[in-house]
């Protein structure tokens, strides 16, 4: 049977929240244009497989500042979460399993199956 961790409400909280601006961020960039700044686009077929681009009008300042924000806030709660006082209460293998189990607690258990109906 798989070991279960009492996690902090603050330090689960840390990880959802992680979670999501992780995911926020992702899908911004996704959105936004290959490049920051405007750069006309190109074709490179010298590598190992061909890269093209198109011109890219680059992002507005409002795109900048978004992704900036984003990002610092993953490093702060990436940090909060990394350095949570919890850790210190496990040790070696311990705390590699507890924080895997983590950044699974956000998922639903899976649904266990009944034998006889």
């Amino acid at each position: 049977m798989a070991t279960t961790y009492d996690f902090p409400s603050d330090l689960l909280a840390g990880q959802e929240e992680l979670h999501q601006v992780r995911a926020e961020l992702s899908a911004l960039l996704k959105r936004l244009p290959w490049s920051v700044e405007p750069l006309d686009g190109f074709s490179d077929d010298n590598g190992w497989r061909k890269v093209e681009r198109p011109a890219s009008p680059g992002w507005t300042a409002d795109e900048q500042a978004e992704v900036e924000k984003l990002r610092r806030r993953e490093h702060e709660l990436a940090v909060f979460v990394s350095t949570h006082r919890y850790w210190s209460e496990l040790t070696g293998p311990e705390r590699v399993a507890a924080r895997s189990e983590l950044k699974h607690a956000h998922e639903a258990p899976p649904e266990e199956t009944g034998g006889a109906s």
